[in-house]
C-alpha cells in the first residue's frame, strides 16, 4: 500500500479540522472534515488559490441559501433551485473547482432545522472555513512538495521510455503490442510532466515573491522547460516515424541511415541530462553532432531525389529530426550558460 504525501496531509488536515471544531464548539464538525478533504491540492499555490476562491464562493453560497430560506423556505424544490443557481454562479465567475465545497455549505445551511437564524448560517459557514483553513496550514507546513526532485525524476523516466521507442522504431525490433503499450505510457508521462512543470512554475511565479516557497533560479526554470520541449519533440519524431516511415518503401541502407542517426541523437539527449546532473565529464562533441546532422540531411536528400514519389514521407521524418536536433542544441546552450 502506497501512502503518498497528499494522502497523509489530507488525513492530518481532517484531524486538525475536527480538533479545532471541538475546541471552538462548532457542530457538526463533519462538514469541516469534508471541506478539508476537498481543499487539499497537489501544490501550495493551488491550495492557496483554492482557499481564497472558496472564501468567495462559500460566502456567496451562504448568502444565497439564507436569502432562499427567508423568502422561499427550505423545501426540496427550493434547495434544488439554489443548488442550480450556485453552480451557475460559480461557473460564471470561473471558480468551478470550488463547487463541491460550496454545495456542502449550501446543504449544511438549508438541510437543518433552525436554519432561518443568521447565527446558525454563520456557524455553518465558519465550520466550512475551519476545514478549508486547516488544509491550507497543513499544505504549507507539512511535507511541502519537492517540485524539482519530482520533476527531474519524471524527466528521467520519460526519457527512458522515449529512448527505448526511438532506438527500436526504425529497426522494428519490438513486438507491435509492446511498442503500442510503451507509446501509450510515453504519452501519459509527457502529460504528467507538463502538469508538473505548470505546478512548480506557478509556485515560483505566484508564491516565490511572498517567500512561501523556495525560489528557483529563473534560468533553471528555463532549462526545465527546455527539457520538456525536447522530450515533446522526441515524441513527435516517434509519431512521424510510426505514421510515415514504413510507407516509404525504404531499403536496408535507408534503415541504417535513419537508425544510426536517431541512435546518435538519443545518446546525445542522454548525455545532456547527465550533464545537467554533473554525472559525466565535459565533452566537446557538440559541433560533431551538428556536423553529422548536416551530413545526414544531405544523404536523405540524395535518397529523396532518387525516388521523389516514394520517398516524400521521409522528408517529414527528416524535418522532425531537424526539430529534435535544434532543441537538443538549445538545451545544451542553456546548460552551458548556467551551472547548478
Amino acid at each position: 500500500m502506497n501512502i503518498g504525501p497528499r494522502i497523509l496531509k489530507t488525513g492530518i488536515a481532517v484531524t486538525m479540522a475536527l480538533y479545532l471544531c471541538s475546541a471552538f464548539q462548532l457542530e457538526p464538525a463533519i462538514f469541516a472534515a469534508l471541506a478539508a478533504t476537498l481543499t487539499i491540492q497537489p501544490s501550495i499555490y493551488r491550495t492557496w488559490k483554492q482557499m481564497l476562491d472558496q472564501v468567495m464562493t462559500n460566502t456567496l453560497g451562504a448568502a444565497v441559501a439564507l436569502f432562499a430560506i427567508t423568502f422561499l423556505g427550505d423545501n426540496p424544490i427550493t434547495i434544488g433551485l439554489v443548488i442550480i443557481l450556485v453552480i451557475s454562479l460559480s461557473l460564471k465567475i470561473k471558480m468551478e473547482n470550488t463547487i463541491p465545497t460550496t454545495l456542502v455549505t449550501v446543504l449544511a445551511i438549508m438541510s437543518a432545522p433552525g436554519n432561518e437564524d443568521f447565527l446558525f448560517t454563520l456557524n455553518r459557514f465558519l465550520i466550512i472555513m475551519v476545514g478549508t483553513g486547516s488544509a491550507m496550514i497543513v499544505n504549507l507546513t507539512i511535507l511541502p512538495p519537492k517540485y524539482k526532485e519530482k520533476y527531474l525524476e519524471s524527466v528521467r523516466a520519460t526519457f527512458q521510455s522515449l529512448s527505448l521507442l526511438l532506438r527500436t522504431a526504425v529497426s522494428n525490433e519490438m513486438t507491435e503490442t509492446s511498442f503500442q503499450d510503451q507509446s501509450k505510457k510515453l504519452k501519459k508521462d509527457i502529460v504528467k510532466l507538463e502538469n508538473q512543470y505548470q505546478m512548480f512554475d506557478e509556485e515560483r511565479g505566484k508564491l516565490g515573491k511572498l517567500g512561501k516557497v523556495n525560489e528557483m533560479h529563473a534560468r533553471e526554470v528555463v532549462i526545465f522547460k527546455q527539457m520538456l520541449k525536447t522530450l515533446q519533440e522526441g515524441e513527435q519524431l516517434l509519431e512521424n516515424i510510426e505514421e510515415h516511415y514504413f510507407q516509404s518503401r525504404t531499403n536496408k541502407e535507408d534503415n541504417q541511415l535513419f537508425d544510426e542517426h536517431i541512435e546518435e541523437l538519443v545518446n546525445y539527449h542522454e548525455y545532456l541530462l547527465l550533464k545537467y546532473q554533473g554525472k559525466v565529464k565535459e565533452q566537446h562533441g557538440d559541433d560533431e553532432v551538428l556536423k553529422n546532422s548536416g551530413e545526414f540531411f544531405d544523404q536523405v536528400l540524395e535518397v529523396y531525389h532518387q525516388d521523389k514519389e516514394q520517398k516524400l514521407r521521409l522528408m517529414i521524418i527528416t524535418s522532425s529530426i531537424v526539430d529534435y536536433t535544434f532543441h537538443l542544441n538549445r538545451l545544451n546552450q542553456l546548460l552551458e550558460r548556467g551551472r547548478f
